[in-house]
């Protein structure tokens, strides 16, 4: 057996302009077409600086390196009616010529005029997001953890 992994899918929760959405890879390439300024870029830069590296500079986040968007405004833009907004990434890795799987993540809180709230997980037991529990069961289960942790 291949002891090589490759990203399988990727996935976005609440974030951006994504309610929920997945982009499938085949040989861990993965191929987006759309018109200039459709989010493409915008999309793909979110998972390499947030679930790789950690690193969330604005600069880092934006595809042309501009410093005008901030991580908070990919949960909650200017102008947004919402007090907060809980988001998910996720990356879930494929064990080559096998049905092994784990996922890398990161979630997110922001909330108005207040410090964003960050956590990364890790799913290493072979569930699947999305076929042994949901992305909507994640944030319901999520926002009841949060409200015992900040109380």
């Amino acid at each position: 057996m291949n002891s090589k992994w490759e990203i399988h899918r990727v996935g976005l929760i609440n974030f951006w302009y994504y309610d929920e959405e997945e982009f499938y890879f085949l040989q861990g390439r993965m191929l987006l077409r759309g018109a200039n300024g459709s989010g493409k870029s915008v999309t793909m830069q979110s998972f390499i600086p947030l679930l790789l590296d950690g690193n969330m500079r604005p600069e880092r986040l934006d595809p042309f390196g501009s410093r005008a968007r901030k991580i908070e405004n990919y949960l909650l833009e200017e102008g947004d009616e919402r007090e907060e907004r809980i988001a998910y990434l996720y990356m879930e890795l494929k064990r080559i010529e096998s049905e092994m799987y784990t996922t890398i993540g990161i979630g997110m809180r922001a909330r108005k005029n207040k410090k964003m709230d960050i956590w990364y997980f890790g799913i290493t037991d072979g569930r699947r997001i999305g076929k042994d529990f949901f992305p909507k069961m994640i944030c319901v289960q999520c926002q009841k953890q949060l409200k015992i942790w900040m109380d």
